[in-house]
């Protein structure tokens, strides 16, 4: 009876993939919609069957997905199915949803690297080169507009930073297949728990923002990336360039350290909602001014246990 039961629900559960990778593929106006459920149908399968059986289903949605849609959505079920199974696994595990959201970027990370390795050599797509032919069409825009508003003279200065920009940027790849890796987690995962909540009745959630907590060794990570870059100073240097990728991501993941310190403070000292959402806001809007102190507060928190200290002052 379990095994028809877990028959049934895997074919259930994938015949909705089909249904919905068919829409991301058919129908480009819902496509941005459909990405952040797709992983949906896999982790509320290995949320009650474990990775096992769902790699079965995934490798049957593979087949159906070639048959009746694209082989350009074989990466997209890929990624799709191993970004859902980690979550849901991690679900199945009743491990914490922070924990949970680390095993679900892994698996995204891994379908990321799937799909850019697989459209070079099936379809050869080169990822890295169509950035850069994009941002030198950008660059070449923007070069004529400083020659048409008669700032001629600025043009060798404006193509310098532009050229600087654009060898960061694909330097930085990496890191953005990591951020791209963290969205989709969060989201699938935040999705997943909403509709799990209501079909199987479980308790799942994320703890408000104010409780995010990284580890204290990401910030030895954070440092020994950056003495790295100060001691390896030649960018084209292999361990220069995976040494910056790593103090970008950390950077970043102390950022969020520190926005979630702000809610923390506010929600501690029963001030206004308003307050933090507009700090995350002005950084957005105003990077280059806020986005170091906000990173810096998150470092301090982790370092020196700013919550402790203040529920200990209470």
């Amino acid at each position: 009876m379990n095994q028809s039961k877990r028959l049934t629900e895997g074919a259930l559960l994938t015949a909705i993939f089909i249904v919905l990778i068919l829409v991301s593929v058919f129908v480009p106006v819902l496509s941005f919609f459909a990405m952040f459920v797709l992983p949906v149908p896999f982790v509320i399968y290995a949320s009650r069957y474990d990775w096992r059986p769902s790699l079965i289903m995934l490798a049957v949605s593979m087949l159906l997905s070639i048959l009746f849609a694209t082989l350009f959505s074989l990466p997209v079920t890929l990624l799709m199915g191993l970004g859902g199974i980690m979550i849901g696994s991690a679900i199945y595990r009743k491990l914490t949803p922070y924990e949970t959201w680390a095993r679900g970027t892994f698996g995204f990370i891994i379908g990321l690297l799937f799909a850019f390795v697989f459209t070079q050599y099936v379809f050869g797509v080169n990822w890295v080169n169509e950035l850069e032919n994009m941002m030198n069409e950008s660059m070449d825009m923007t070069i004529n507009t400083f020659e048409q508003f008669g700032m001629g003279e600025q043009t060798e200065e404006a193509r310098e930073m532009l050229e600087a920009s654009l060898d960061m940027l694909v330097n930085l790849l990496p890191v953005f297949i990591a951020l791209i890796a963290i969205g989709l987690a969060f989201l699938s995962q935040w999705v997943s728990y909403k509709i799990i909540r209501r079909l199987d009745n479980k308790e799942i959630k994320f703890p408000p923002f104010r409780h995010l907590r990284f580890p204290v060794s990401l910030i030895w990570v954070y440092f020994f990336a950056l003495i790295i870059t100060l001691i390896v100073s030649e960018q084209s240097n292999i361990f220069h360039l995976a040494a910056e990728n790593l103090l970008v991501l950390t950077g970043v993941l102390m950022a969020i350290q520190g926005f979630s310190f702000i809610f923390y403070y506010a929600h501690h000292k029963n001030m206004s909602k308003a307050i933090p959402i507009l700090i995350v806001v002005l950084t957005i809007l105003f990077p280059m001014l806020f986005f170091y102190l906000v990173r810096i507060l998150g470092i301090i928190d982790l370092g020196f246990g700013l919550r402790d200290r203040l529920s200990k002052k209470e």
